[in-house]
């Protein structure tokens, strides 16, 4: 990416682009390794109280570094990485709807859902930066598709606002179907493992057909949420670290969402609003070339969603309507 030769004026700790991206990806493999091998050793149940503490832990070091690109990188981008954290973030909240669909279809016992969840971010770190970059470089190529990623987002927006409850029939995910195909699946589970030996033979049990179901949620779920953070930012530095630090706190979520869900049924019509909202800016922006400032679109999406989270909490949905 060409960037300027001279920082922001606003910059207090210059530092080049490849030493950015050598801290960042340090920082998050470091974090990955402190969860595998000492928060989270060994399958156990995670419950309601620590899942709560873990996600704070996790959004606070989302938060520590968008102070580190502020830092870094100048106000704007700081502005920028913050708006599409919060972005990532709450877009994340329809994902994990999934996921617990997936688990409950799967009937995968809670102690072996945290490491289905670290390796699919895994994978989704991958996928993520397959879309980011991608879809960053057409849009500075060709920028026309603004019009294109503006109205997807718009038309995803309005069908939230009229979709009914999240429904999913994971058996009929094609990449569960061709893992059916070409691997020879175990009746059952062996423990957390997702290979195990049966009659001298290694074959894979359901829990990699589960891992395999959460990534091509994922790659659905980022056909959204990357236009929308594109919509933000078209930095792929300040979009990819964001897209990365706010799904590393998706399994400690996960967890606390699993037993909150029904808190925050008005959450999906804000979220509806903001795809609207960045989807018509990027419309706006390419057609009379009007920007928004960085932290007026962040204002705007924290507005929206804590309007929501008020009306969920004001207007509680009724016991009869929340049962299924």
């Amino acid at each position: 990416m060409v960037q300027d030769a001279l920082p922001p004026a606003d910059v207090i700790l210059p530092i080049s682009e490849t030493l950015s991206w050598g801290i960042f990806l340090g920082y998050v493999f470091a974090l990955l390794a402190l969860d595998l091998f000492v928060f989270h050793r060994g399958a156990k149940v995670i419950p309601v109280g620590s899942a709560l503490r873990w996600s704070a832990f996790w959004i606070s070091l989302g938060l520590l570094f968008g102070g580190f690109v502020w830092v870094t990188q100048g106000s704007k981008l700081g502005g920028e990485y913050f708006g599409c954290y919060v972005m990532e973030e709450s877009l994340s909240v329809d994902n994990l709807f999934v996921f617990l669909a997936i688990f409950g279809f799967f009937r995968v016992p809670q102690e072996y859902q945290h490491k289905v969840l670290f390796w699919g971010i895994l994978g989704a770190m991958v996928l993520r930066a397959v879309f980011i970059f991608a879809g960053i470089e057409i849009v500075q190529r060709f920028s026309w598709t603004f019009y294109l990623f503006g109205g997807v987002l718009v038309y995803t927006g309005f069908k939230l606002l009229r979709a009914g409850e999240n429904e999913i029939e994971p058996e009929k995910i094609w990449i569960v179907r061709v893992a059916r195909k070409f691997f020879a699946v175990s009746d059952r589970m062996d423990g957390d493992k997702f290979f195990t030996l049966v009659n001298g033979k290694r074959i894979a049990t359901p829990l990699i057909l589960v891992l395999f179901a959460v990534e091509s949620s994922d790659v659905v779920f980022a056909v959204d949420s990357v236009p929308a953070a594109i919509g933000i930012s078209t930095n792929e530095y300040v979009v990819y670290s964001s897209n990365i630090m706010a799904i590393l706190g998706l399994r400690s979520i996960y967890f606390a969402l699993a037993a909150v869900a029904e808190l925050f049924h008005y959450l999906k019509y804000g979220l509806a609003c903001v795809l609207v909202y960045i989807g018509g800016k990027m419309i706006v922006h390419e057609a009379f070339h009007w920007n928004v400032n960085a932290w007026v679109n962040l204002s705007i999406v924290l507005g929206v969603l804590a309007l929501s989270v008020i009306a969920s909490l004001m207007f509680p949905k009724k016991p009869s309507a929340a049962k299924h």
